[in-house]
């Protein structure tokens, strides 16, 4: 295949991906797609691979034509996406509008028509998790929710161009240098920060909101929450890891609960693991009991982290975790639909 006629077949595909964009009705519907449009199933990643059977002074023509049709593609499917979007909120909207004329009723008192608020529950869950830690011997540490690209990714052993950075859909801010600040998506620049601030031994948890491009559904939202654990010290193994793991999921859910790990991969733990827990069968309120769910990320730092951070690797070893707080609040009340945390609903939230 020539420059040209690779040229020829991605102006083929864009016909193909702009009737596809046109049919797609809902946000849902276009996210469906999006592996076929712009991701490792797509044309255009298939037409990669024709290039290294290319003369070899045609390639950097090619490669810069797959760029550009890349670049092209994907920005078309953003701009639909953010179409989509804002019908869909525009209706949700028109749909939610309430009486802002009611009044409360002159048969009682002020003070007893108002009732007392309460905790909201994704906020409840985040305490009892702290709780539990400040009890196994950790420290709750906090930092900024706009964060530096480098301690997002960089200190994370997340270079430039590594394809790992894929994995998150990242809000980036206008300021600075382009693609210099963003809206952290995890909480772990919690933990280059407190690498940062002081020396080993290190001991603490990270819980706060967090931000990537997802769209809205029953189990996903664009904002979230996380919780992340740190230990830094002497002598620290990977048992360390599946000993605290299985000893906060019991203190949290009780002793039937059981816990494993499955290797996995993370730029910034080597060797790196999801773990799982086991909802017993005796948990007959729990539409999961009798099966393993999953529930975040784990390892060993990697010692690129450490020498970002300034610890030495040959001196000191650790582990970190991860999990999102508003799945862990779904499976404790009882909670199908991520999204009835965040609409406001005071009938639904006065449950708990």
């Amino acid at each position: 295949m020539t420059p040209q006629e690779l040229r020829q077949k991605l102006d083929e595909n864009r016909a193909v991906v702009l009737d596809a964009l046109a049919k797609a009705k809902t946000a849902e519907e276009l996210a469906q797609l999006k592996n076929s449009l712009v991701g490792k199933t797509s044309a255009i990643s298939e037409l990669r691979s024709v290039v290294g059977d290319m003369e070899k002074e045609q390639r950097p023509e090619a490669g810069q034509i797959l760029n550009e049709a890349y670049e092209d593609v994907s920005g078309l499917y953003d701009n639909r996406l953010k179409e989509l979007i804002a019908e869909q909120n525009l209706n949700q909207q028109k749909d939610e509008v309430q009486d802002l004329s009611a009044v409360i009723s002159a048969t009682k008192s002020f003070s007893q028509s108002i009732k007392a608020g309460r905790l909201h529950p994704i906020t409840q869950m985040q305490w009892r998790l702290e709780d539990v830690f400040c009890a196994m011997g950790y420290t709750v540490v906090e930092g900024p929710e706009v964060e530096s690209e480098w301690n997002n990714f960089g200190a994370l052993n997340f270079p430039l161009g590594h394809p790992a950075r894929d994995m998150y859909d990242t809000f980036y801010v206008d300021h600075g240098e382009p693609q210099s600040t963003l809206l952290r998506t995890h909480t772990s620049p919690v933990q280059v920060r407190t690498m940062l601030s002081q020396p080993p031994p290190i001991y603490v948890v990270a819980p706060g909101r967090c931000y990537r491009q997802d769209t809205a559904d029953s189990t996903h939202m664009p904002v979230f929450h996380q919780i992340e654990g740190l230990v830094v010290d002497k002598g620290i193994q990977f048992g360390d890891l599946a000993g605290t793991i299985d000893k906060f999921i019991k203190a949290i859910f009780g002793n039937e609960f059981k816990t494993r790990l499955r290797p996995s991969y993370f730029p910034f733990t080597e060797p790196s693991a999801e773990f799982d827990i086991f909802v017993p069968e005796t948990e007959t309120n729990n539409k999961n009991a009798g099966k393993w769910i999953e529930m975040g990320g784990c390892g060993m730092v990697h010692p690129n982290v450490f020498e970002a951070c300034g610890i030495n690797p040959s001196e000191y070893t650790g582990f970190a975790f991860g999990f999102g707080i508003d799945r862990l609040a779904m499976m404790e009340f009882g909670i199908d639909d991520l999204r009835e945390f965040w609409n406001g609903d005071i009938r639904f939230l006065r449950q708990f």
